[in-house]
């Protein structure tokens, strides 16, 4: 008998929801990718859903492996944690970047925030 016919159906069911959960925020995402009809509302969802698709197998490895081990077995959160960090800083150097190109382009974008020809003061006096 292997230790997978050994481990008890709460942790296979379990196990089993986290990852099929897991394969829907993919798809939801790839949806979101291919019907969005702009640059900057297609980087949203997939976005999203990479993130809690990571988050639910992370918890399957952890709930699987810590059963299979009997102990905690915890380094699998390191994944999505490092993901989270970098996911939005990844997302928001995309999107400056295609500001950027849309306004050297010559198209309609919102104007920058910062003024370049200031004295950096705010109040005008």
């Amino acid at each position: 008998m292997t230790a997978l016919e050994t481990l008890p159906l709460w942790v296979q069911i379990i196990t089993a929801a986290l990852v099929l959960a897991s394969s829907v925020f993919a798809l939801t995402g790839a949806v979101g990718l291919l019907r969005l009809p702009d640059f900057f509302q297609r980087m949203h969802p997939p976005a999203l859903a990479s993130t809690i698709g990571a988050w639910c197998v992370a918890l399957a490895s952890i709930v699987f492996f810590s059963e299979l081990k009997s102990a905690p077995v915890l380094h699998a959160w390191l994944i999505p944690i490092l993901l989270a960090i970098t996911l939005p800083v990844t997302t928001l150097l995309l999107a400056r970047t295609a500001l950027f190109r849309k306004r050297m382009s010559g198209d309609d974008v919102p104007p920058e925030v910062s003024s370049h020809g200031g004295n950096g003061d705010s109040a005008g006096g």
